[in-house]
């Protein structure tokens, strides 16, 4: 079965073509970061303007690299929700009209999903069951993953994503928009021992999360050191404020992670999100791994942040299992704790599906 995949739901307009047999055939992306720099953050109604303007002829360049038509399609995905609904209504209503024209099924995805399976499009990829860290912009959640639509909520940030701390604290250092990245960039130059900042809710004894002190420590860190040099900070202090930031992240999502893994008696943690390119959570992560005996599986780097190609994946795992096709709509906020799991999915072993 091939499946063209539609991802609308924020910043990002992504479209793929996956074949169930040949795995991902063609992946193309376009992202609006310029766009929304000037504003400093995503400005919605830019952004489903934009995602009008992108999906037709990035469809086309998919078929294109694939060397298939519309008329080689088996099933029309796209990113039913969460995210903003104008950019969400653009996916859905290319996808659904494209269906209709064809007359193939449409399968709407959990973009929270898309992100879960991802790590099914690297090689080597996980089978279930596995603990899944969902770390993005706009979510930080721990997962039991034991099937497709088999999720359970083992924990989760109680107030800022790990990815929104970031941007955030970058925003309150000076640093460009999308200040995450930059956060991370500089982190690598800066001295770890020079600062220490706060680890909220380390040893709180469950797998909840909480990032907001996190900023305020950062302010008030800030603060001083411009009070200390009476001015702007240097460079240097920018730097090591940064490692001093993502020491503190790091070291609360891997512990977080290892107590999930532990409590669960599973042997497999997955990270999926933008949050899981970050080079030093993968490399604490890969320690831990080693050091404690379990697998760990990120998706590749070119599909972290949101694209059509988990959207496409998650579409042909749904339509395998015979989940009966969609309708028009949008759900701009949607739990993924509410979607009900597909009664045939694997629960020990891999979807079937090629990666």
């Amino acid at each position: 079965m091939r499946v063209l995949g539609i991802e609308s739901s924020c910043d990002e307009t992504g479209v793929a073509l996956y074949d169930t047999e040949a795995g991902l055939l063609a992946h193309a992306l376009h992202t609006q970061m310029a766009m929304h720099a000037e504003y400093g953050g995503v400005v919605p109604e830019l952004a489903s303007r934009d995602h009008i303007r992108r999906v037709i002829p990035l469809t086309r360049e998919c078929l294109k690299t694939a060397g298939l038509t519309l008329a080689d399609l088996d099933a029309i995905a796209y990113t039913q929700g969460p995210g903003l609904g104008g950019a969400l209504l653009v996916g859905a209503a290319v996808a659904n009209g494209l269906a209709f024209g064809l007359n193939l099924p449409v399968i709407p995805v959990h973009h929270l999903e898309g992100h879960l399976l991802s790590p099914m499009l690297a090689d080597p990829a996980p089978t279930f069951p596995f603990v899944a860290l969902l770390v993005s912009g706009g979510h930080t959640q721990l997962m039991a993953v034991r099937g497709v639509g088999d999720y359970e909520t083992l924990g989760e940030t109680l107030d800022d994503a790990a990815g929104e701390a970031f941007d955030k604290t970058a925003k309150l250092l000076g640093l460009p928009y999308p200040g995450g990245p930059e956060l991370s960039r500089l982190a690598e130059h800066g001295d770890p021992t020079r600062f220490t900042l706060p680890r909220p809710m380390l040893r709180s004894g469950d797998f909840d999360m909480s990032f907001s002190g996190l900023k305020t420590a950062v302010l008030t860190l800030v603060r001083q050191q411009e009070a200390e040099c009476g001015g702007a900070l240097d460079d240097v202090t920018r730097a090591d404020i940064c490692r001093a930031f993502q020491e503190a992240i790091v070291e609360v999502l891997v512990s977080k992670s290892l107590a999930a893994l532990k409590a669960t008696g599973m042997q497999r943690l997955v990270i999926a999100g933008g949050v899981g390119a970050n080079r030093q959570l993968r490399a604490a992560l890969d320690r831990a791994a080693q050091r404690r005996r379990f697998a760990v599986y990120y998706p590749p780097l070119s599909l972290c942040t949101d694209n059509g190609a988990m959207i496409a994946y998650a579409g042909a795992a749904r339509l395998a299992l015979a989940q009966p096709a969609g309708v028009f709509s949008v759900r701009p906020r949607w739990p993924l704790a509410s979607l009900a799991p597909v009664s045939s999915s694997p629960r020990s072993t891999d979807s079937g599906l090629s990666s």
